[in-house]
């Protein structure tokens, strides 16, 4: 019975491995344009430094049970706020 149901799917689908080959070309051809695209054609690993440092700044914040509030006036900061930019330190003026 199984032999049966290969069969008869074999016959109702084409064998055609040539079109499946192109569509997969086209698709990684497609898909490596993407990735270039996307890809900054220099590393500013100053701006990676910052972020990393705020980054660092913020768990230690954390940490310290001051992540929620204004680091120089002490007022809390909104959660709506910190979840708009996870890094901030001061209340937005």
């Amino acid at each position: 019975m199984v032999e049966e149901a290969t069969a008869d799917y074999c016959e109702a689908v084409p064998n055609d491995q040539s079109s499946v080959e192109n569509h997969t070309d086209d698709h990684a051809a497609s898909l490596d344009d993407t990735l270039e695209s996307d890809r900054p054609s220099t590393v500013d690993l100053d701006a990676i430094e910052s972020d990393l440092a705020s980054v660092e700044t913020a768990l230690a914040r954390l940490e310290a049970g001051t992540y929620w509030t204004d680091e120089v006036t002490g007022e809390p900061i909104p959660d709506q706020v910190l979840a708009h930019d996870p890094l901030v330190r001061r209340l937005p003026r």
